[in-house]
């Protein structure tokens, strides 16, 4: 049971390592090999945020070019985003303006982007200064981290640090969390009696959530 259910997708160039941050995040596990995503995957978690229970539901995207139509569709109804480079390869960087117009154009303007610079543990092969992301993600609002989806590093931090922010601007009242465009549902465990919730929603989220999908 939880008290609300986050949506995000993750974008970005084929090969940055989406599948593998979603699999770090959900499973804890890294697999080296992965074979390229064909159209788009998926993976939830529990996590929890200010004592609340928060389902997150993340679409894995395919990053190449003929699939972006596809991609495209997911981005409406997402609360967040993650928006994947890596850090050893400078057209991936390159990308990241595309993207992100993509997402700016075709999501609502509340969604939280959070940029994340991946592969920080190939520090030898780095293309992309961490100060280049850094300066990309204050130019463009954005909230930035570097990752490594093989040791696992800041891998939790990317996802959780995108639910705060989210949370908090629920709790701002930004969002409007009766409408599920917006990529927030209201979750079973939420109190009919708290602010801006619809009176006695019992109503589940997507199939119920019992533990971590």
């Amino acid at each position: 049971s939880y008290a609300y259910l986050f949506k995000y997708i993750i974008i970005g160039d084929t090969g940055v390592g989406k599948s593998c941050l979603l699999l770090q995040f959900t499973d804890k596990r890294f697999q080296p090999v992965h074979d390229l995503t064909i159209g788009v995957e998926f993976g939830a978690r529990m996590v929890t945020i200010d004592g609340k229970q928060i389902k997150l539901q993340i679409w894995d995207t395919a990053g190449q070019e003929s699939f972006r139509s596809i991609t495209r569709s997911y981005y409406r109804g997402a609360a967040g985003a993650l928006l994947v480079y890596d850090i050893t390869r400078r057209d991936t960087f390159n990308h990241l303006t595309s993207w992100l117009e993509d997402a700016r154009q075709h999501s609502n303007s509340n969604m939280v982007i959070m940029l994340i610079g991946n592969k920080s543990d190939l520090e030898a092969r780095r293309e992309v200064k961490r100060e280049e992301g850094e300066a990309f993600a204050r130019e463009h609002g954005l909230v930035f981290m570097e990752t490594s989806a093989k040791t696992a590093a800041n891998v939790e931090e990317a996802f959780i640090d995108t639910a705060k922010e989210i949370y908090r601007k629920i709790q701002e009242g930004v969002f409007d969390i009766n409408n599920e465009a917006n990529g927030i549902k209201l979750g079973p465990q939420h109190s009919p009696s708290s602010p801006n919730s619809p009176g006695g929603n019992a109503t589940g989220g997507l199939g119920g959530g019992s533990g971590c999908c």
